[in-house]
């Protein structure tokens, strides 16, 4: 992410302008960030209530100085998968360049640079079983970045420093497999997302996070509507979760003991109070119907104590 937005934007003598979503992951946004303290202007896009970006809204940002947009392709936190090639069509029919961190996407959904007309595309090797400290950039022919690091000429010039063989190799090999897998391992995934979904949709404080159809297939999420004025944090619910041998993740953020509100759910027009409570439970290539069930019976649990109980547990 960081060789494809700063590769882009070195090229530039003077700031120019910059587009991405106001739900990225911060391998996207906080690089962004740097170049708007050097001066740069960004436009960060807007999201509807299940975290999509309206390519009007992108048509409507681009300026004359535009030179790149990027867009997460499926959101980590709450699952949702972005209109990317509606989005490059606008783009590419403005000279405009486009990136999107796939990471959450690689294995899950097929991915065709040719039909989705993305210039950047970013992935990682450890989202398919990879070894990690892998990653890879799509680079389309003719498109030019600057490296970031100078001292050799690896990775035809885009990237100095002598690589890590075997982890290179083991990518390699975890994305050979993934693609055999794919036309069977994600519809499985779909069914126990689904089935997830299902399990959970009586709780009544229990609300679902994303798009529940144009949705990553391993991904489900949820907040937390607290009552009485009582916060039950994510993070509680994870402790909760763990101890009944369950691992799932909080959406918000802990630092020195203080709880933040998730920023993906308030740029989704999320309360404060609910995107404390915001968790996330991903499935993988060892989960099992027997797995979702607990994890279904232990959350619902967990909630009904909270609620008879009447106390946080933040």
């Amino acid at each position: 992410n960081n060789l494809a937005i700063m590769g882009v934007a070195r090229q530039y003598q003077y700031p120019q302008h910059l587009i991405i979503s106001s739900v990225e992951h911060s391998a996207v946004a906080e690089p962004i960030n740097l170049l708007e303290k050097w001066g740069w202007q960004v436009t960060r896009l807007p999201v509807d209530n299940k975290g999509r970006v309206s390519p009007l809204d992108l048509q409507a940002a681009l300026q004359d100085n535009t030179v790149l947009a990027s867009v997460i392709y499926g959101q980590s936190e709450v699952g949702t998968v972005q209109p990317i090639e509606e989005l490059t069509k606008i783009t590419k029919s403005s000279g405009v360049l486009f990136h999107t961190d796939a990471v959450q996407a690689i294995g899950r959904l097929p991915i065709d640079v040719e039909k989705v007309q993305v210039d950047l595309l970013s992935l990682s090797s450890h989202k398919i079983y990879g070894p990690q400290g892998a990653g890879a950039l799509y680079i389309r022919p003719g498109v030019k970045l600057v490296p970031l690091m100078a001292g050799g000429n690896q990775e035809m010039g885009f990237r100095s420093g002598t690589q890590a063989i075997s982890v290179i190799a083991g990518f390699g090999v975890a994305a050979e497999l993934a693609l055999q897998e794919m036309p069977t391992e994600t519809p499985r995934l779909i069914e126990l997302r689904n089935r997830l979904f299902s399990q959970l949709a009586n709780i009544s404080n229990l609300i679902p996070t994303g798009d529940l159809i144009q949705r990553l297939p391993h991904h489900a999420s949820f907040c937390v509507q607290n009552t009485d004025g009582k916060i039950l944090s994510g993070r509680s619910i994870v402790i909760q979760m763990n101890l009944a041998g369950i691992g799932i993740s909080a959406g918000t953020a802990c630092s020195s003991g203080k709880l933040i509100p998730s920023s993906v759910l308030m740029a989704m027009g999320y309360g404060e109070k609910l995107a404390l409570g915001a968790i996330r439970l991903t499935l993988g290539h060892f989960t099992q119907q027997a797995d979702v069930d607990w994890a279904a019976i232990t959350l619902t649990q967990i909630l009904e104590r909270f609620q008879l109980m009447k106390l946080s547990l933040a």
